[in-house]
């Protein structure tokens, strides 16, 4: 048994050594070919000044029969460069010797993370790969903005104290809840970009006014802090804005999208026009008590609703389009609206009158019903639909005059959040019977297109 004992443990050791002598005998010799690249660019996400971008990847191929040494890899702008790269795990801005087996590959993983002021307002370098084969590059580009930041601690409440106007020559950056103090007034002028980080928001306090002022082409964007484009169609990345009973919005141009609630109104006044709110978990808008002007406005996947209202409240919405093809978890009711006249307010169920009034608009989407509502019984509940089209199930519970169009395709040119284009197709059925009337108190569409002849349902013409 000793002598068989002993065996083992010379052959274990010969195997090791075995090993480690076919280790050393590896040889890595200089490329003769040119290597292969996942990518020749790699797109990184806006960033802002000071602060990181995320991590990108890019991929190096050996397509040799042998294993070859990389004489160096580098960052063209070397240590002054924006960029900061990692290569088979080690950080740096140059590499010497990079070996890389047959017919295998390795990463490098890249991130910018710009100086406070950067000069550049575009970030371009170069990874360079020198080998006998030749020169080779990677280019690295990203767009660098100017920021402003608002960073909520435990020493600094985060509060504007006084009137505020924010113009769009530098980006917003907010950090936990901004909080715009009571009575005072916050103007956004267009083309301003207002970005948060993840359980962020904005809060507008009782008898706060937010005016937000944007332009076609020039939109106040509110979203997350990524810029990277896959996360234009990802909720949750932020809170929301939210308002205090007697706080007041006036919005014109502004895109909202990627929240967790786009737009919180406790007893608020809001006058929405030309605006676009998206991807949001729960909701888009979620209303109690409120009081709702929206003209022109674009909805389309929020969770629960594009629109909840709560509490009743009067609600006036006009040439909109109120689409809902939610697909992140099809538990989610994902309506265009629901309306009840309660509001679980802690332990309280509060109840108030509710008036709603549509017209000329599209409300649409996955679901059998595009709209749900639920009364209470005793309380005001009072509808009125006038030529619009709708999703409207069998078991809607409601009924609406001849003057309405009920489950037909609208046929929108592109539903999906990712390349979302809720302009009509040449033969919808919305096209043209929109009222005149109703059309002439909103002669122009989102894109200022003329509707006063012949009016389309829906925000496009």
């Amino acid at each position: 048994m000793n002598k068989f004992k002993i065996f083992l443990g010379l052959a274990f050791w010969a195997l090791l050594t075995a090993v480690s002598c076919n280790r050393d005998d590896i040889s890595f010799d200089g490329p003769s070919q040119l290597l292969r690249f996942s990518a020749d660019t790699v797109f990184c996400d806006t960033v802002y000044n000071q602060v990181r971008s995320e991590t990108y990847a890019v991929k190096i191929y050996n397509n040799e029969d042998k294993d070859v040494l990389i004489p160096k890899i580098s960052l063209g702008n070397g240590n002054a460069s924006l960029y900061r790269i990692n290569v088979d795990g080690k950080a740096g801005t140059d590499f010497t010797d990079i070996p890389l087996r047959k017919k295998d590959s390795l990463y490098i993983f890249v991130e910018i993370a710009p100086v406070a002021n950067a000069p550049e307002a575009i970030a371009e370098d170069q990874i360079n790969f020198e080998t006998p084969a030749g020169t080779q590059h990677v280019t690295l580009f990203s767009v660098v903005q100017d920021a402003e930041f608002y960073i909520e601690s435990d020493t600094n409440p985060n509060i504007l104290a006084n009137n505020t106007t924010w113009t769009n020559d530098k980006a917003k950056i907010i950090f936990g809840d901004l909080t715009l103090d009571a009575g005072k007034t916050l103007d956004i002028q267009k083309g301003t970009k207002v970005y948060f980080f993840k359980n962020s928001g904005l809060k507008i306090s009782k008898n706060a006014k937010l005016n937000v002022m944007g332009d076609l082409d020039e939109e106040v964007i509110f979203r997350g802090d990524r810029n990277d484009t896959k996360y234009d169609t990802i909720p949750k990345n932020w809170k929301g804005i939210s308002f205090a009973a007697g706080a007041q919005l006036d919005m014109n141009y502004a895109r909202i999208f990627g929240g967790t609630r786009g737009l919180e109104m406790m007893e608020t006044t809001a006058v929405i026009n030309n605006s676009i709110i998206h991807t949001h978990q729960e909701y888009g808008i979620y209303a109690v008590k409120s009081t709702l002007t929206a003209k022109n406005l674009v909805m389309n996947n929020c969770g629960e609703a594009d629109l909840g209202i709560f509490k009743g409240g009067t609600y006036n919405i006009t040439h909109s389009t109120l689409a809902n093809y939610w697909d992140f978890n099809t538990s989610l009711p994902s309506l265009g609206i629901f309306a009840t006249n309660d509001y679980q307010n802690d332990a309280n169920l509060e109840t108030g009158p509710l008036t709603l009034n549509i017209s000329n608009s599209i409300i649409y989407g996955i679901k059998d019903n595009a709209i749900e509502f639920k009364p209470t019984a005793g309380q005001i509940f009072t509808t009125v639909f006038q030529n619009n089209l709708l999703k409207y199930g069998a078991d809607a519970g409601y009924n609406v005059d001849p003057s309405n169009i009920k489950n037909e395709d609208p046929k929108f040119q592109n539903y999906f959040t990712q390349k979302m284009n809720l302009r009509l197709k040449d033969d919808s059925p919305a096209k043209g019977k929109g009222n005149v009337a109703v059309a002439a108190s909103v002669p122009l569409d989102i894109v200022k297109v003329s509707r006063t002849v012949s009016p389309t349902l829906g925000a496009y013409q």
